[in-house]
């Protein structure tokens, strides 16, 4: 009975590793090498003061990926950024899961769950969203380690045989906000514990509209 039980989990885990979906999306996504992406960013923290504006953003394979804000400090969580869903497909470190069909914004979506393989890597699992048709991503929630759980949602337009999304908006709860060096949080006069209650259950959401993408140019790993 414990060999039968065994051998019928390896057999569901091999399986869940090897989703015709997930392959779809990632054969997609393998078409770029790296690109620069340029774009705005419009932010929505609460208690946080910074300036706003233009924004590159970098990515080279495997797993690269720098945001640049013109002028500033990007005001992504530290963390989020890195676990786009290029990162994520092309690490091939984890183990998918369907988990059913669920609507989004009237699209039928096929939901997938990833379970990272590896243990040292920074998230403990994501669900995708994903039109089927298309193979895009449409959506996708990840939990952290270390910097708590967040979602980003994908909206396409040129860019979409390639896999890129024309905005790209991250929502995350600002408890677990971990701020950059040189951001300020606006109190006012509160003590701490005051400050942590403020921000306890308080949602943060960064949009990014991108204009341009050059693809597959070239980037110096210096860049990152």
């Amino acid at each position: 009975m414990a060999i039968l039980f065994l051998s019928l989990l390896f057999s569901l885990r091999a399986s869940a590793q090897v989703d015709p979906l997930i392959e779809k999306v990632a054969q997609k996504l393998a078409l770029v090498n790296d690109y620069v992406a340029e774009g705005s960013m419009k932010t929505d923290v609460s208690f946080i003061k910074a300036s706003l504006g233009k924004v590159k953003v970098y990515f080279k394979k495997p797993n690269l990926l720098k945001v640049k804000k013109e002028g500033g400090i990007s005001l992504l969580p530290r963390g989020g950024v890195s676990l786009t869903i290029n990162t994520l497909l092309n690490t091939k470190g984890y183990t998918s899961i369907p988990v059913g069909t669920q609507l989004l914004n009237g699209k039928k979506l096929t939901v997938i769950k990833l379970i990272p393989n590896d243990d040292n890597l920074d998230w403990v699992i994501s669900t995708l969203w994903i039109d089927p048709v298309e193979a895009l991503v449409y959506k996708t929630a990840t939990t952290t380690k270390e910097n708590g759980s967040y979602e980003i949602t994908m909206q396409y337009g040129a860019y979409a045989q390639q896999g890129l999304a024309s905005k790209i908006i991250f929502s995350f709860n600002t408890k677990d906000y971990k701020l950059p060096n040189g951001i300020t949080l606006e109190f006012g006069d509160e003590d701490p514990a005051s400050k942590q209650k403020m921000l306890k259950n308080k949602k943060g959401t960064i949009e990014i509209t991108y204009n341009k993408y050059t693809i597959n140019k070239g980037i110096p790993n210096n860049i990152f």
